[in-house]
């Protein structure tokens, strides 16, 4: 247990780092990086840290996918709390580091809509039930790992980052909005990046279990 929190605050860690960080840089650096890069980098980082860390915790990386796995019983309830706080442990590590190399950035990458709150709201509601659908079906129980996994994965999210970010900024995980706007001062549409992704992955569920009756919901394990 302890190997599987530690993979987590340093997958998530690395999550926020690379993700925000390559928001941060692009626009330091005045738009070298560009939205497409950005987008990229989110995608290929979770891709690479579901190869790395996908035996050791099953690379959640994001508490509304841990809240998710739990939900399709896969997941044992004992273990969520420990996950949701190294991710956010992780998430805020990360963020904390950015501060101290770009102290004057105004957001530090946190997620803001540009439109109004209800807009984000749906989008990052649909985007997440989009991106757990795929995780429940491409993962092994709790774990997202293999050789299909981490590219199908990291695609998805580089895919919905590349089209919805302009708008909601695409986050789809509590831990990865909480940790910028906590460390930036930027907590005014929060509740939209803390809740909309949890329902999201919730409702993924049970769309899983209208595609796969028999097999989305399976007993907690111990892996």
């Amino acid at each position: 247990m302890k190997r599987a929190c530690f993979a987590e605050f340093l997958g998530t860690a690395a999550l926020v780092f690379a993700g925000t960080g390559a928001i941060v840089i692009n626009d330091v650096s005045h738009g070298v990086i560009t939205h497409v890069g950005v987008a990229m980098t989110f995608g290929l980082i979770v891709l690479a840290m579901i190869y790395t860390l996908g035996e050791i915790s099953g690379a959640h990386l994001n508490p509304a996918v841990t809240i998710a796995f739990w939900r399709a019983r896969r997941f044992e309830g004992a273990k969520v709390l420990p996950y949701i706080g190294s991710q956010v442990a992780g998430a805020l590590a990360a963020s904390g580091l950015l501060r101290a190399l770009f102290p004057t950035h105004a957001t530090l990458g946190a997620t803001l809509p540009a439109g109004s709150a209800g807009q984000s709201f749906i989008l990052e509601v649909v985007l997440t039930f989009l991106l757990m659908l795929v995780i429940l079906n491409v993962s092994t129980g709790s774990k997202e790992k293999g050789i299909t996994a981490g590219i199908v994965i990291g695609a998805v999210i580089m895919l919905e980052a590349m089209f919805a970010g302009p708008i909601c900024g695409a986050s789809m995980n509590p831990a990865r909005s909480l940790a910028p706007a906590l460390v930036s001062g930027n907590l005014g549409a929060l509740w939209v990046y803390l809740l909309a992704p949890v329902l999201g992955a919730w409702l993924a569920v049970g769309g899983c279990r209208g595609l796969q009756p028999a097999g989305c919901c399976r007993a907690p394990t111990s892996e």
